[in-house]
């Protein structure tokens, strides 16, 4: 009876301790991934800096490029231009518009990249249509000229190309009697020759070619006072760009 009684202890004992295992090991496996996670989640941070440092740093290499290449085309002190051109122009109070060619040059003395001032010359000739008269003439050639003065600013600047506006004016000569053979110009319903005033006003794109050399376009109103009233016409410039000198 005594054997047996220390046989059902000792089963007991041995029961516990392995209950006991079995509870220690069960926590150790659950505490030990937890343990191998914590690790990766730090370490994730630091392995995804790297690669947005070497983003930031190509972006930052590539505004540098941009900045230092605008700053090579637009960085020249002087800036000349030469052209041609198209004009709607009215050359009487009672007469239809007719179409003026041009030809246009001009200086720009640049403060900064910019702004600067230019100083433009221009030439306008065309053949007004005159109903038939006693004259005889129908078709005589006109001609018209001006200097003008006035500020350039450059308000949008990128490496192949600029947007800018410009507003000048001046003083413009009409000749409307140059081939009117003698009978001046009001018989046939034209402006007197005269002296006025006349002021430009444009937004124009410049397509660089190269650092010194460009490409413009340029729409343009061009407004004057002849014969007492206000003609204002619509029409275009184009042509080369030189700048030269650096500020």
């Amino acid at each position: 009876m005594y054997s047996f009684r220390r046989v059902a202890l000792l089963l007991a004992l041995a029961s516990s301790v392995t209950v006991l295992q079995a509870q220690s090991s069960s926590s150790s496996s659950s505490t030990v991934p937890d343990e191998q996670q914590a690790p990766t989640a730090a370490q994730t941070p630091a392995q995804s800096q790297p690669q947005l440092s070497v983003q930031a740093r190509i972006r930052a290499r590539r505004e540098q490029r941009r900045a230092a290449a605008i700053h090579e085309i637009y960085d020249h002190l002087y800036e000349g231009y030469v052209g041609a051109g198209y004009l709607r122009f009215t050359p009487g109070a009672s007469l239809q518009r007719v179409n003026e060619y041009n030809w246009n040059g001009g200086f720009t003395r640049y403060l900064n990249e910019r702004l600067g001032v230019t100083l433009d010359g221009r030439g306008y000739y065309g053949t007004p249509f005159i109903s038939p008269n006693l004259t005889g003439i129908t078709k005589p050639a006109i001609s018209q000229y001006a200097g003008l003065i006035g500020p350039t600013y450059r308000f949008y600047l990128q490496p192949r190309y600029s947007i800018s506006g410009r507003v000048m004016g001046g003083y413009a000569r009409g000749n409307f009697s140059g081939d009117t053979n003698g009978f001046g110009p009001t018989i046939l319903g034209l402006y007197p020759d005269s002296s006025t005033y006349a002021v430009s006003a444009s937004v124009f794109v410049e397509i660089n070619i190269a650092p010194s050399l460009g490409l413009r376009i340029a729409p343009d109103y061009y407004l004057t006072g002849f014969g007492s009233s206000q003609q204002n016409s619509l029409g275009y410039t184009a042509g080369l760009v030189y700048r030269f000198g650096k500020q």
